[in-house]
Formats: structure tokens, sequence, C-alpha cells
């Protein structure tokens, strides 16, 4: 698996994506963080590693509770241009991928975040779509942005699988190649799909612009 290769400057913390924990026997992420005004991600060890994994509940426990709503006016919208999806909860997570996301995000959606992505201060949303079961599961990454006609929606990107959805702070982001870089004036938006990959969205004013963290 790729190495990460991640830098921001800005004094907003930028979470983190340096803080995934793969399944033992698995490549830890690896981050390079530049910030006057945060700490330097800490690396988990295997052993660290080994105690997530050994407090991950049992099979057959009860699933999460769902917390996923769409905001007010977005429902109608999106089952009109987006039939036969739902946002991701963490119910749709797999077990060990739905322990990373509260290691970081607590019992917030998965599926769903305010992002301020284009700078205007305007009620934005990031949401992941999911459609289909099992192997022909596909998902969206959909930007819901209310603007003076209504809500203008863009699609970023489709996938597999069932994928999760945070913000991050402006800042400078390097592509896990070394051949790319965004500066991102605007809060950011991370699309993952645990242990696989990882992509940040950020808005120039004039399009967006994406980088892949981890491939």
């Amino acid at each position: 698996m790729a190495r990460l290769l991640l830098s921001a400057r800005h004094s907003t913390t930028l979470g983190h994506i340096s803080d995934r924990v793969f399944s033992f026997g698995r490549s830890l992420l690896n981050s390079t963080v530049r910030s006057s005004s945060m700490r330097q991600p800490h690396i988990r060890t295997c052993a660290a590693t080994l105690f997530l994994l050994a407090s991950i509940q049992v099979a057959g426990a009860a699933p999460p509770p769902e917390r996923c709503e769409y905001p007010p006016g977005l429902r109608d919208e999106f089952s009109k241009k987006y039939p036969g999806t739902h946002l991701v909860s963490l119910a749709d997570l797999q077990e060990d991928d739905r322990k990373f996301y509260q290691k970081d995000h607590g019992t917030r959606c998965p599926g769903l975040v305010r992002v301020n992505f284009y700078g205007d201060g305007k009620p934005t949303w990031a949401l992941v779509l999911i459609s289909g079961l099992g192997l022909k599961q596909k998902a969206q990454l959909v930007v819901a942005h209310q603007v003076a006609e209504g809500w203008e929606m863009r699609t970023l990107e489709t996938t597999d699988g069932a994928p999760v959805v945070w913000r991050q702070g402006p800042g400078a982001y390097d592509d896990v190649y070394g051949e790319k870089k965004i500066r991102a004036k605007y809060p950011v938006i991370v699309f993952c799909g645990y242990e696989s990959w990882a992509i940040v969205y950020a808005w120039t004013g004039k399009e967006v612009q994406k980088v892949w963290l981890m491939d």
C-alpha cells in the first residue's frame, strides 16, 4: 500500500487522516504535517492496533443506531435526483471500518458533513449516497450547495462499497505520488475508503481539484 504524504499549512487542526489504524499484518499509514499550531500526528504501534482489534464488539452485537438524516429541504431533492439511494450510516460500515470512523468522529453520520466548501458561507453539504447490496453496492460523493434558485448539486466521485466523508481545514495537500499539490483556500472534503484509498477535494474558485492521499 502506498504511503500517504500529507502537508497542511493552516492553524486549523487537520484531523486524523494519518491516524487511520489498519488491521494486523497491514501497513500503518504515515503522514507529514506542517503546521505551527498543531502537534505531530501520533503513529500507532502494532500493539495499539492489536488492542483496538481486541476491543471490537463480538459478531452478533446489535448494530449502531441510525443517526443519518438529510438536512431540511434536501430529502425531496435527493429522492428525485438520486432515487433508490440512501446516506451511508454507521450500520452500513464494516465493523472494523466503523471502529476506525468512530475513533475520530464519534457517532456522527459517516455519510454527511457540513462544509464551507465554496467559501461563501452558504449552506453546503457533502453526502455519500449508496445503492445496491454486496458486490453490487455503489457509492456517490455529492456536494449540495444552496443558491438563490434552490440547491445546486455536483457529483464528485462514484465508486464501490461504503466509503465515508469528513471535512478538513484549508492548507496545502500533496498527493501520494509526489506529483501534484493543491493549496486549498477553503475547507476541503475528504472521501475515504478505509484500508484502501483517500481523496481530498478542494474548490479553487473556478473548479474542483483533487489529490489522492492514499491509493
